[in-house]
């Protein structure tokens, strides 16, 4: 049975996959917990319109993202967080956390994968986060600060 998967399933497929799977499969696991929808000709001219509209989103969010590179160039982000007396954070600062508050303090939406970080930070202090985007490179900095 061919198949369009609307969410990950590990080791199996993708979402927005069309993949060939066995029918006992599909009808038994993937359909019921709604992690996969039949193949039809109109599932599929729909799968293709979605796909059309997430690349044109994207596109859109990375000229934004270029146009307000310089702007984001040396903004200062402070975070609070639960530390030791070391300054060890007791959970690591990862980029989830910094678009969101990216998002809250200067209204600058960045996408997760534009963020350049090697590592969570799990430390309080001064850091330099870096930003890339279509080969155009920007940074700010992040002001972790104890809670």
């Amino acid at each position: 049975m061919r198949v369009i998967f609307l969410k990950d399933v590990p080791r199996v497929g993708k979402r927005h996959d069309v993949k060939e799977v066995n029918d006992g499969y599909a009808m038994n696991f993937l359909l019921p917990r709604k992690l996969a929808k039949t193949a039809t000709p109109k599932a599929l001219q729909n799968l293709e319109l979605q796909k059309k509209e997430i690349i044109i989103e994207r596109e859109v969010q990375e000229s934004l993202l270029l146009k307000n590179l310089e702007e984001i160039k040396g903004k200062v982000l402070h975070l609070q967080a639960k530390a030791d007396e070391k300054g060890h954070l007791f959970s690591g600062i990862h980029t989830k956390e910094i678009v969101k508050a990216m998002k809250n303090e200067h209204h600058a939406d960045i996408a997760e994968e534009f963020i350049l970080l090697e590592k969570p930070i799990k430390e309080v202090g001064e850091f330099e986060i870096p930003i890339e985007v279509k080969g155009k490179k920007s940074s700010f900095k992040l002001l972790v600060e104890e809670n």
